[in-house]
């Protein structure tokens, strides 16, 4: 039988990781050459099925498809904060007990935490939800910088577009890199995005700024290129350096020393875009990140794409 795709539709529907899914699963594709996916939308709970723009979504299914499903996709779930409905939990727990492989986009994977799939796994999901779903799961090992995470019968990705992308990984592995690279040529997109989600998290700052942590940060951000150090930093601010690092950390959500490398990898990404005659060397230095191998050691660490590929994406 043909790879039947399920995907989810529930009251207050995100349209843009349904449609994502609809797209890439619902159209006839006989130009590729192979067997296609059948799909089938199952609608989680009674409708109307609100979703977002005001539209309604009539689902011909339901969740009984996903006995029989091959594949099953979570869209973003409506509140990460509200528990799923529980035959909606069930079903995906038989549906994973049976071997389906089971997806989701940016806050679904709220529904795949609450359904017990995913403790001691990896998992990604939208930036802005990494924290919230780490305290609340704690038995999942959660990757904020990937795009997605592939986990064999559990595949999980970030905010969004990171979903396509994921999408995107599971045609390739269904029917290889050839039938991929069609798709992606008639959706106007790269094959593959290299990187990750963390070149798109904005930079931690203070809550006040006219707070020490504040200052501390414009200094920083006026000497990018000074050989700073913690104890240096700390005389700098009059405090100690665990004061330093206590009250940086509460104020920003990350360390000095790794706030100053992401303000750093920043400053280089601009110099790319907007410095086209400036070589690599010279953005590590202008940057504050000593070297080439350097810099690229941490655009990799933290998913932002090579020097040169970054300046031909942006610039």
């Amino acid at each position: 039988m043909t790879h039947l795709v399920a995907i989810l539709a529930y009251d207050r529907l995100c349209m843009f990781e349904f449609g994502c899914a609809v797209e890439l699963f619902a159209l006839e594709r006989p130009e590729l050459g192979v067997d296609w996916y059948r799909h089938a939308v199952c609608a989680v709970e009674a409708g109307p099925l609100r979703g977002t723009g005001g539209v309604q979504v009539q689902a011909p299914y339901s969740l009984a498809m996903l006995r029989r499903a091959d594949t099953i996709v979570v869209p973003g779930w409506r509140d990460a904060s509200e528990r799923p409905p529980q035959p909606l939990l069930n079903a995906l727990r038989k549906a994973h007990v049976r071997g389906a492989r089971i997806c989701s986009i940016c806050s679904g994977v709220f529904v795949l935490a609450h359904a017990g799939l995913l403790d001691g796994r990896r998992a990604s999901t939208h930036w802005r939800y990494a924290q919230q779903l780490k305290q609340a799961f704690p038995k999942i090992e959660v990757d904020a910088s990937a795009l997605y995470v592939d986990e064999g019968s559990v595949i999980t990705s970030a905010g969004s577009a990171a979903g396509l992308d994921m999408l995107m990984h599971l045609v390739r592995k269904d029917h290889g890199s050839a039938v991929a690279n069609a798709v992606a040529q008639r959706l106007v997109m790269a094959p593959q995005r290299e990187g990750g989600q963390a070149q798109f998290v904005p930079r931690p700052m203070p809550t006040r700024a006219d707070s020490p942590m504040a200052r501390l940060q414009a200094h920083l951000r006026a000497h990018p290129r000074n050989d700073h150090r913690v104890a240096s930093l700390a005389q700098h601010v009059g405090m100690s350096e665990r004061s330093l690092q206590r009250h940086f950390k509460a104020s920003t959500g990350v360390a000095v020393m790794e706030w100053l490398v992401r303000e750093r990898v920043a400053l280089a990404k601009e110099l790319l875009e907007t410095h086209p005659d400036l070589d690599v060397e010279g953005v590590a230095d202008l940057s504050g990140l000593g070297s080439p191998e350097s810099l690229r050691r941490h655009f990799r660490r933290l998913g932002v794409p090579a020097p040169s590929r970054y300046r031909r994406q942006f610039a």
